[in-house]
């Protein structure tokens, strides 16, 4: 590479700067959006809605993230400069519209148009944003870094899990000081900034040409038929199934965190999550390099996953905890406790694991003619995740247990133990089925170590 770099005129050949750097601007920028339950409460206050409204925000982004990631991949495939552009615009556009609405929704409490204002530019406009910016770095990291694709792409995903853990103590100093709608006018210039820098340094290898082709939905269809169907659906739901299934235990964590005695250590144990959901994807995809079949990455995600859910069902671990911990302060079994936390650490890294791992997957299985396509597909498996996810574990909590009155804090929060231990009723099926689907359906490649 440095003979290459010699050649080519230096940092113009330069893999870091053409795909490691451009690749973290964007990703740590959209990484943001999961930034959302930082603000969501204070938001429903202003404009006079109710937490649950506001919370179909991010829903929507993060459904539209995986729809026009589907939809535009053959542009991403394309043309790069195109769709990081595409995404600059769309994300930078979609926060300050987002702040322009809560400006809005504040003077004009409980007005329809602030809320549809903040969904159609949260969710519709930003979530086109993410799409398109996850998608434009990672088939030019694989490219440029061939030997270590895993790694690559790990680092780039790891930088949208890890974005929250950066952003969230700068944005609770800003929102205070400026205020929520001034401080998203804030975030869309600096974000436009890091993107926009993003977009002019990302480029493919010198030497890299798109194969020809006569009809490019035509080539995605003949691609994926290469290796049969039922090992593409196996890919899709596994994948589907580790989002549904890590959403669906993460946007509990804050409320299961309290119910066990540890609301005065909720920031630092949600910091810890942001750090193993950013290590999953970086280890996970590391790992992967080294190993023949990177599908065996979502085995043992799976079996681990469902070996500590297991685990904290016949202990009925948090419920114990919970009810162990007196007034929802002091706290409960050292032994139950780190059970529930390893869970929650374990499921935040399997589920960023899951997301480093398949582009370069479905690399080792359909090449890398049509990846940035037939990856923007598969990530349809994201946006539909990201409707069933948290509306399934916020229903078990709804519908099942009893909810209970506890002081954290000096607050009166209801918390409901049942109901989460019930979620991990539904994700154990889940990842029994998702484990399934990688044993049977999902075929050896046998490329990832080459």
């Amino acid at each position: 590479m440095a003979e290459d770099a010699k050649k080519t005129g230096g940092w113009r050949a330069n893999k870091w700067v053409r795909a490691a750097i451009p690749a973290l601007l964007l990703h740590c920028s959209i990484g943001t959006v999961y930034c959302w339950s930082i603000f969501s409460q204070e938001i429903a206050d202003y404009i006079g809605y109710s937490k649950g409204a506001t919370e179909w925000a991010f829903s929507f982004a993060i459904f539209f993230l995986g729809m026009s990631a589907a939809f535009l991949g053959n542009i991403v495939e394309k043309d790069i400069h195109k769709s990081s552009l595409i995404a600059t615009i769309c994300f930078a556009a979609g926060l300050f519209l987002t702040g322009f609405f809560i400006r809005f929704g504040g003077i004009n409490q409980h007005n329809p148009v602030a809320l549809i204002g903040i969904y159609v530019s949260y969710g519709f406009i930003m979530g086109v944003g993410l799409g398109t910016g996850y998608l434009s770095p990672v088939k030019t990291l694989m490219l440029w870094f061939k030997d270590r694709k895993g790694l690559a792409t790990g680092l780039a995903v790891a930088g949208f899990g890890g974005a929250k853990a950066i952003a969230s103590p700068i944005m609770e100093w800003l929102q205070p000081k400026f205020g929520t709608s001034a401080m998203f006018y804030i975030l869309a210039v600096v974000y436009f900034i890091m993107m926009f820098i993003g977009h002019l340094l990302l480029k493919k290898p010198e030497g890299w040409h798109e194969p020809a082709k006569k009809d490019k939905s035509e080539g995605i269809i003949a691609t994926i038929k290469t290796k049969g169907w039922a090992n593409y659906i196996g890919i899709w739901v596994m994948f589907y199934i580790n989002i549904t299934c890590g959403l669906a235990l993460i946007s509990q964590e804050k409320m299961i965190v309290k119910c066990i005695g540890l609301a005065a250590f909720a920031g630092v144990i949600s910091t810890f999550s942001a750090i193993f959901n950013a290590g999953g994807r970086l280890g996970f995809s590391a790992w992967a390099d080294s190993l023949k079949d990177r599908n065996t990455i979502y085995k043992l995600i799976f079996i681990i996953s469902i070996a500590l859910t297991g685990i904290v069902i016949v202990t009925n671990g948090i419920q114990n905890a919970a009810s162990s911990s007196a007034d929802g302060l002091a706290v409960a079994s050292p032994v139950l406790v780190a059970l529930v936390l390893a869970l929650i650490l374990m499921v935040n890294a399997g589920y960023g694991g899951g997301f480093s791992n398949v582009p370069t997957l479905l690399s080792d299985h359909y090449g890398m003619g049509n990846i940035s396509a037939i990856h923007g597909i598969t990530l349809s498996a994201w946006a539909f995740a990201g409707l069933t996810g948290n509306q399934m574990a916020t229903f078990i909590v709804n519908h099942f247990g009893t909810s209970e009155n506890v002081i954290i804090d000096g607050k009166t929060v209801a918390v409901n133990p049942t109901g989460y231990q019930y979620v991990l009723y539904a994700t154990i099926v889940l990842y029994i089925i998702a484990l399934i689907m990688s044993l049977f359906l999902v075929k050896k490649s046998g490329k990832a170590a080459q």
